[in-house]
């Protein structure tokens, strides 16, 4: 292999979706890589971005993007429904591949994603950003060593408003089969952030709710009906033995941003925001052994990307092309890999379980 890693974006249209956001800019500054290639389906498009990012190669078709001999790696950042067949293409043509989250419409399709990346030897990562993000990493280890002793219980919420109206691009997603709502993408992002910072659930229940039945497509001014959710309550037991509760909400208005609680016996963890814990920009603070809340500094070691990376959006991409990048050279295992977001898909499975049967279920990983 080249000194840089070679690689395509497969969605790299930059007037909308996640790619323009987090991805491009994320990988223009990541040294370990080299944007070799850009892929929309549009020719005109793929060249605006191959002008703009500086990418060598543009590409209308992701085939021929996957047969091109300088492409070693591929980023998926399309919608959700999209994401099988050129994840599967890729992982075909033995390109290493980093799929954004959700991994699959289904955990069926998350589930054939991954048997074939093992099969075939690739490097594989999904797109949930908060484990790389420098104050959950640090979170966790505090939580580790001890540092609010046993955790007794846990809460996070994440409540976002505007959820009555959209423009046209984006009225999709009130379509619940296909994959892309609040309970997988806000809910699968929040509460994968929980986990990983203390403990696996053991049991859950759960109420899913969808209380807007309609949007605005502003756009063409027109109503359409909804079926994904967008209030989703969980509360139940850890493995460690700790209670948890979550509440994840898309309402119309103003909402309180996100936030992150973790009490123990010794001590109390506190993260928030106004985005979510997979972007940038998470204030931490903490008590041990008292009751006023102090702000903690995230220590340096927990930053591996370099000092041009820019804030917001692109910052926690731009750390797991790092983790990405040190996988694809070393040979070792990615994470969080594919089979994480199988063992997410399921835990959103247990939850959807839990609330269409209105009982507590134990928590299944398949």
């Amino acid at each position: 292999m080249v000194d840089k890693i070679r690689l395509g974006i497969i969605g790299a249209n930059i007037h909308r979706g996640w790619a323009p956001r987090a991805h491009l800019p994320a990988v223009v500054a990541s040294p370990e890589f080299e944007l070799t290639g850009v892929c929309t389906t549009r020719t005109e498009r793929a060249e605006e971005c191959q002008q703009k990012y500086g990418a060598r190669l543009a590409f209308d078709d992701y085939h021929k993007m996957l047969a091109h001999p300088d492409i070693d790696a591929v980023a998926v950042s399309l919608r959700v429904p999209a994401h099988y067949e050129p994840t599967m293409a890729a992982i075909n043509a033995g390109k290493h591949v980093y799929v954004e989250w959700p991994l699959g419409r289904t955990t069926a399709e998350a589930q054939e994603m991954t048997d074939l990346a093992q099969a075939k030897g690739v490097i594989n990562m999904v797109g949930l950003q908060s484990r790389a993000a420098p104050a959950v990493l640090y979170l966790k280890d505090l939580v580790e060593s001890g540092y609010v002793g046993e955790v007794m219980s846990c809460h996070v919420s994440r409540i976002s408003g505007g959820n009555l109206t959209r423009t046209a691009d984006r009225t999709w997603q009130r379509d619940v089969e296909l994959g892309a709502n609040t309970l997988t993408i806000s809910c699968g992002h929040t509460i994968d952030a929980l986990r990983f910072v203390a403990g696996d659930f053991s049991h859950v229940s759960s109420v899913i709710s969808t209380q807007a039945d309609e949007w605005l497509d502003t756009d063409n001014n027109e109503k359409v009906s909804v079926t994904s959710p967008d209030n989703i309550l969980v509360s139940g037991r850890l493995a460690n033995g700790g209670v948890a509760s979550v509440h994840i909400a898309a309402n119309p208005w103003a909402g309180s941003g996100y936030r992150m609680e973790i009490y123990g016996r010794e001590g109390t963890l506190m993260a928030s925001s106004q985005e979510s814990a997979n972007q940038d920009g998470l204030r931490l603070q903490a008590a041990q052994g008292g009751h006023s809340l102090e702000d903690l500094e995230v220590p340096a070691k927990y930053t591996n990307v370099l000092e041009g990376m820019p804030r917001g959006a692109p910052f926690n991409v731009g750390q797991m092309y790092y983790q990405f990048g040190q996988s694809i050279v070393s040979g070792a295992a990615c994470q969080p890999d594919f089979a994480a977001a199988v063992e997410l898909h399921h835990f959103i499975d247990n939850i959807r379980e839990a609330s269409e049967h209105g009982r507590e279920v134990a928590v299944k990983s398949g």
